[in-house]
């Protein structure tokens, strides 16, 4: 393991720990309205903080990318990409599925490194370019499956825009009708997580932003499996859309993007 992703993987866990004590404890003075429908709070921004406090100690040259507001623009020309906790909605609300996600860039704007960590099932998902990706230690790969009568499908619904509902919806219908069932678990970090392991056959959702699927985009691809954005690009950094599936379902959910969202492309 690189000292890069062992301080990912040191800084994730310590912000776990930080979310599991006050997970199920949330005053609601500690919940504040970041944008419409939109929220952070106090535990959001001490993860942050804990994150942001070890990588830059380890790494003071390099750039970062916070959710919650910390950045730094860095002299290396690598960037640190850190969600400090994907899904505050389902924390909120004491719903277990949250993680925090922390990916690094090289000065290409390759991904090079990715953790996401789930601490209420304390799973450590790890990847670097080249070497693979990891659950705990063990090597994961993207599902085999084939048939799309077994087909697991995650996917994010809309929630506070809505000029792409139409075209979600429709999407949404053919997705149904060709896989076994659909998941929403609220946190993009953990569906990619979950396709790069082959708990899901696939994940797709529009308007997202570079914290929220850098690490999981790592995984996925060292995993065995293509990622690209709605129109089919491959740099998905430059984009709002994500497509993460298995050599089978990555095309099948490419094509029906590009028939429903092409006016959002």
């Amino acid at each position: 393991m690189s000292s890069e992703l062992d301080t990912a993987v040191t800084a994730a866990k310590k912000a776990g720990a930080i979310a599991l004590r006050k997970f199920g404890e949330l005053d609601l003075t500690e919940i504040h309205p970041k944008e419409y429908k939109d929220f952070v709070t106090e535990v959001d921004k001490a993860c942050e903080r804990s994150i942001a406090s070890a990588i830059s100690a380890a790494f003071p040259d390099d750039g970062m990318l916070c959710e919650e507001g910390s950045a730094a623009k860095g002299s290396s020309g690598r960037k640190w990409i850190v969600d400090p906790l994907d899904g505050t909605l389902n924390f909120i609300h004491s719903f277990p599925v949250f993680a925090i996600s922390i990916a690094l860039s090289d000065a290409r704007n390759d991904l090079v490194a990715g953790v996401v960590y789930q601490p209420v099932l304390d799973e450590l998902f790890t990847a670097e370019k080249g070497t693979g990706a990891y659950l705990n230690g063990s090597p994961i790969h993207v599902s085999s499956r084939n048939n799309p009568e077994q087909f697991l499908i995650a996917t994010g619904i809309p929630f506070k825009e809505y000029h792409y509902l139409e075209s979600y919806v429709s999407m949404l219908k053919e997705v149904i009708h060709d896989s076994a069932g659909i998941r929403r678990a609220g946190s993009a970090a953990i569906d990619l997580a979950y396709t790069a392991c082959g708990r899901f056959d696939a994940f797709w959702e529009y308007k997202l932003f570079p914290w929220d699927f850098s690490a999981g985009v790592l995984l996925v691809r060292e995993a065995g499996g293509i990622v690209t954005s709605f129109s089919g690009n491959s740099d998905v950094t430059e984009h709002h859309s994500i497509i993460a599936g298995t050599p089978v379902t990555h095309p099948l959910l490419l094509e029906k993007a590009k028939k429903h969202f092409q006016e959002h492309m």
